[in-house]
């Protein structure tokens, strides 16, 4: 059986996967694209090297990078998906019973086309009537837009680094604000506590100059190095730890208690942004 090693671009880490069969390979106009499958996470996305998601634990990832935005707000119908081409976000959101448009907005048209093909489970969503899909740059899109009628924008790019970095400047994080409204919730993943603890504080610090208020909730994430996930989430005043959306869904993790447990204790948060803690 041959291997497949991911060297994480930003971790002292490798990790080997035992390939059964690979499914797909090539090339778009972004990124090298690759579906294998493995005996115990099943078919898996690779971009560029790097592990996107598993069949057997993409959902943690889909299902806490969505909800907790979701359930913080109290009614949220115009949802803005920046990244993402495998859908699982846009899946997640629709499992809303509010939800009455979602801009799902991705720059390479082929990881759409990809999931459809080999993730149908992930990317169940993305025809629904309610989805609008554009391709293109996220960062141009919320830039252009000129009303505030947005209640969530969630951003789930590649790694912070190449053409998803546009994600993450303060031009693109006040083109956000600008467009939600007072209700409104963004958020989006932060790489890993463990290795990426000073991108996770720039990405809080970047966002208190723009939102009144902002967080950070962790979630563990099997096949991301580092496996310690963090999410910074902003709002315009209302804190996202309350959970205000009522609405069930089905979900195979996320549920209101994880919603509550998942965010960083205020003590150890302040110590985060101090630069206190030494790990």
């Amino acid at each position: 059986m041959i291997k497949f090693t991911e060297r994480a671009p930003y971790a002292p880490v490798e990790y080997l996967y035992d390939v059964e069969e690979i499914l797909y390979k090539g090339k778009s106009a972004f990124q090298d694209i690759m579906v294998f499958r493995n005996p115990y996470y099943g078919k898996m996305l690779i971009l560029d090297e790097v592990v996107q998601i598993t069949e057997r634990d993409e959902f943690f990832y889909h299902e806490m990078l969505t909800h907790i935005a979701m359930h913080a707000h109290p009614n949220p119908k115009k949802v803005i998906v920046i990244g993402g081409g495998d859908g699982g976000v846009v899946r997640e959101v629709l499992k809303h019973k509010t939800i009455e448009k979602v801009y799902f907005v991705e720059i390479d048209e082929e990881v759409i086309n990809i999931s459809r093909r080999f993730f149908p489970s992930v990317s169940s969503g993305v025809d629904d009537p309610r989805v609008e899909i554009k391709i293109m740059d996220g960062a141009d899109f919320v830039a252009k837009r000129k009303t505030a009628d947005i209640d969530a924008v969630i951003i789930d790019s590649t790694d912070i680094i190449g053409f998803a970095r546009s994600l993450f400047t303060p031009e693109f994080f006040t083109s956000v604000r600008n467009c939600l409204t007072n209700h409104g919730m963004f958020v989006t993943h932060t790489e890993s506590l463990h290795f990426h603890k000073d991108m996770v504080i720039e990405i809080q610090e970047a966002l208190k100059n723009i939102f009144p208020l902002v967080d950070l909730y962790t979630a563990a994430i099997a096949t991301y190095p580092g496996n310690w996930w963090a999410f910074a989430v902003a709002s315009k005043g209302e804190s996202p730890r309350e959970i205000r959306n009522k609405g069930k869904i089905k979900a195979k993790y996320y549920s209101h208690e994880v919603h509550q447990q998942s965010f960083m204790p205020r003590g150890l948060y302040e110590r985060l942004m101090k630069r206190e803690l030494e790990w």
